[in-house]
């Protein structure tokens, strides 16, 4: 990648804590060593002609601001462009940031602007949808497909968790079959993640995934009761050594996924697709400044 001339920063303010942080993170990115073009949109119908707009321009960097959705949405456009991605989590769960090891606070990321390296990573794709962390089956999405937009903004996490119990009590197991091409596998299971980052809903739950593996990773909760979700969920959350028990992990560069019954897939917390699909990896297709460490 060359050298860092300018950069815009788009910020969906629509997003938990978008529009209060907008103003903070505009000021805050005027002390990188380059120029940045902000942007506040309040509408995400417009977030895909902001960033066509934006990339007209030719940037070398292009900050998203916004949760996982946000990054997702629009991380397609940068595919093939030659224009570095980066990344203010200002979402509830912010899961591509922590799998980068990107700080959450609006100073810690633009430091990262500052102070950080370029990657090029891998992007996960469902069928012809590129995505940047975690799709997922299950649970999930049917709460990501019911939920009140104006419950996750207000309330949070906290609000998230409790729409989350009362859909859990309406959830059941479903069939996951997964094919290589070579081989069919058959699990009865109550969620399935797919996944190019190790991170899913805030919490670490992939740990085999990673963002520069050049595969993609597909985990299954395994059982026929819905409470080994919960104790899976729990189990990861505290970090005990029995979370991958009752779990079966498949990867490659292309798998076929299919449920019985047809389920909906939420794609970095946005229902976007549907069963069956194929799943796969982009390998290497995009840069991301992320923490020199990494």
């Amino acid at each position: 990648m060359t050298e860092i001339r300018s950069a815009a920063l788009i910020v969906n303010a629509m997003s938990r804590t978008g529009e209060a942080m907008f103003e903070e993170a505009a000021e805050a990115v005027k002390g990188l060593p380059y120029p940045v073009d902000a942007h506040a949109v309040h509408d995400p119908q417009e977030l895909d002609a902001m960033m066509a707009a934006i990339l007209a321009k030719k940037p070398d960097l292009v900050v998203l601001g916004g949760g996982d959705g946000t990054i997702s949405g629009l991380v397609d456009h940068l595919v093939g462009k030659g224009v570095m991605l980066g990344v203010l989590p200002l979402g509830t769960a912010n899961s591509f940031a922590r799998t980068l090891g990107i700080p959450l606070d609006v100073e810690g990321a633009v430091d990262v602007l500052r102070t950080g390296e370029p990657k090029r990573i891998d992007l996960g794709m469902i069928d012809g949808d590129y995505f940047a962390n975690c799709a997922a089956i299950g649970l999930s999405p049917q709460i990501a497909e019911t939920v009140p937009h104006k419950l996750k903004r207000y309330f949070g996490r906290a609000g998230y968790l409790v729409w989350a119990a009362v859909q859990y009590m309406r959830f059941e197991p479903f069939t996951l079959i997964v094919s290589d091409g070579k081989r069919e596998r058959r699990v009865r299971t109550v969620e399935v993640r797919i996944s190019n980052g190790s991170f899913h809903g805030g919490t670490e739950l992939v740990e085999e995934a990673s963002l520069d593996s050049g595969e993609i990773v597909i985990q299954a909760v395994t059982g026929r009761v819905k409470r080994r979700l919960l104790h899976n969920w729990g189990a990861n959350i505290l970090r005990l050594d029995s979370r991958l028990k009752g779990t079966v992990s498949f990867r490659g560069k292309s798998l076929e996924v299919r449920t019985d019954p047809p389920m909906p897939i939420s794609i970095d917390g946005e229902v976007l697709a549907k069963t069956p699909v194929t799943a796969k990896v982009a390998a290497g297709v995009i840069y991301v400044m992320a923490p020199s460490e990494l």
